[in-house]
This record gives C-alpha cells, sequence and structure tokens, in this order.
C-alpha cells in the first residue's frame, strides 16, 4: 500500500507501488527541418482545398484531405508550414493525468509551442478522442501571441467562448470540457510524423486549410502543384464566368476542346489589356 494525490487533491490509501518506468524521455522530439518559402506560401494561398485536393490526386497523392476537422470559423483560411504534435495513449507507468493540468508543463505540448514562429500550422495529431482538449484559451493565446497561423487538431478543444474571441484559425472535430491529459491521451512527441484522420503530415509540409477543410500537401509537391492549380483556378473563373452567362455546361465544364480554345483567346485578352 503507498500513498498518492488523487485527482480531487486529496490523499488515498490504494493496492499498488510505484511502477518502474521504461527507459523513455519524454517528451519526444524529431529532428530540425526545412520550412517551406515564404514566397511559396504566399503563392499557395491563391489555391483552395478543393483545387489542391484535387490537384493532389491526379498527381498520385490519394490521402490529402484530413476529414473530421472543422472550421470553427466561417471564411477563414490558412495556409503555412506544418509543425507537428503527437498525442498517445496513456500508461501508468510512463505517464498519465493524475497530475492534473501540471504534468503537461513538461510535456510535448508545451514544448512544441515554445517553438512556433509566424506562419506555422500547428497540426496536432489526437486520435479523433472526444475527451482529450487539446487546447484552451491560455495556450491558444500564446500560440497566436508568437505568430501562429492556425491549428488543425484530429481532436477536441476547450473554452471555446474565450478561444473564439482570439479570432484563430482553427480546424478541429469539436468542443470538450476536458484538459489535454484528463482522459486517455497524452502529449507524447512534437516535430515528429504524425497521423492525423488517416492522412500522413511530416514537420515542413504545407497545410492548407479553408471552409471545404484541410489539405495536406507534401513539401516537394508544393511547386508542382501551384503550376497546375493556378492554371486551374484561371479556367474555373472563365467558366464561371460563361456558366452564368448562360453557357453550356458540357463546353465549360470541365472545359471540352472548343471551351479550351475559347479560354484561351480571353487569356490572351486579358494579358494584352492596358495596366
Amino acid at each position: 500500500m503507498s500513498d498518492f494525490n488523487s485527482p480531487n487533491g486529496s490523499s488515498s490509501k490504494v493496492d499498488t507501488f510505484r511502477l518502474p518506468m521504461p527507459d523513455i524521455q519524454l517528451p519526444v522530439v524529431g529532428e530540425t527541418f526545412e520550412k517551406p518559402s515564404k514566397h511559396l506560401i504566399e503563392q499557395l494561398k491563391k489555391v483552395s482545398s478543393a483545387t489542391a485536393s484535387a490537384s493532389l490526386h491526379k498527381m498520385g497523392i490519394r490521402r490529402t484531405f484530413i476529414q473530421g476537422p472543422q472550421s470553427r470559423i466561417p471564411g477563414a483560411k490558412v495556409v503555412g508550414s506544418v509543425v507537428t504534435l503527437q498525442f498517445m495513449p496513456q500508461r501508468e507507468d510512463i505517464a498519465s493525468g493524475l497530475g492534473q493540468e501540471y504534468i503537461e508543463k513538461q510535456s510535448a505540448l508545451w514544448a512544441v509551442l515554445k517553438t512556433i514562429e509566424p506562419g506555422d500550422v500547428l497540426t496536432v495529431q489526437a486520435n479523433a478522442d472526444p475527451y482529450t482538449g487539446c487546447f484552451g484559451e491560455m495556450l491558444v493565446s500564446y500560440f497566436k501571441e508568437r505568430g501562429g497561423a492556425g491549428l488543425v487538431v484530429d481532436g477536441y478543444i476547450r473554452d471555446w467562448p474565450h478561444v473564439k474571441e482570439l479570432n484563430l484559425p482553427i480546424w478541429c472535430r469539436g468542443l470538450t470540457p476536458n484538459y489535454a491529459s484528463q482522459s486517455d491521451q497524452f502529449p507524447w512527441a512534437y516535430n515528429v510524423p504524425v497521423a492525423v484522420s488517416g492522412v500522413l503530415a511530416l514537420p515542413g509540409d504545407i497545410m492548407l486549410a479553408d471552409d471545404d477543410g484541410a489539405v495536406l500537401i507534401p513539401a516537394k509537391l508544393a511547386p508542382f502543384l501551384l503550376q497546375q492549380t493556378l492554371e486551374h483556378e484561371e479556367w474555373e473563373v472563365f467558366s464561371r464566368k460563361r456558366l452564368a452567362e448562360g453557357g453550356a455546361l458540357e463546353k465549360y465544364y470541365p472545359l471540352n476542346e472548343e471551351g479550351r480554345q475559347e479560354y484561351e483567346l480571353w487569356r490572351e485578352s486579358l494579358a494584352n489589356q492596358p495596366g
């Protein structure tokens, strides 16, 4: 029999002992990584998540849409370098939430926030656990103060009445009253590969999120995607205009050969306009 501090702060007698810990150092920290250029990020802001997802699919990358997390702020859009945070299931001989929120100060959750740079999108593997509040008002406020662009969380957050006043773009599965280590998950690692809704995200990849959802863009593919999608977005502007004028759907979406020729003439006329 030994003493421990129960979650409500009282001392209790339990039929247990101090469990020997495995030889592991928390938090687990990944290697340093290169972030995409600011110019590339600015260019990708012209691209929608729908176009990015479709273009990546055509390139053979089929799992990019992070299904589940939805925008908490209608109309918000974010494009930025992926910084990762990984929650893992609790195991009582390693880490648990019995120490309440104070134990989290030594975890990956606090550590990763100290690394945030302007424009970063913190991408969180929280295993869709509805009882784990990955972020609350204080941490979101700190993240925003450091210049973080947005959060994409495969899980839940708390303190929404206060968090929404911060007006930070957030994509998450929903809301919970619980703090981060209150239930079955624990902030385990950062700057490591993570799985968000079945999508593999690597540190230094690019996250593009808007009202349709969040899409993961592999870093090395971003320049090729940009080249394809800017043209796609441009001909959609043309097609939208023609359809609004009563044009034939089979001609303008997607463009058939006749529509493509008309689009090229339209592009040429725009290029030749003064100013």
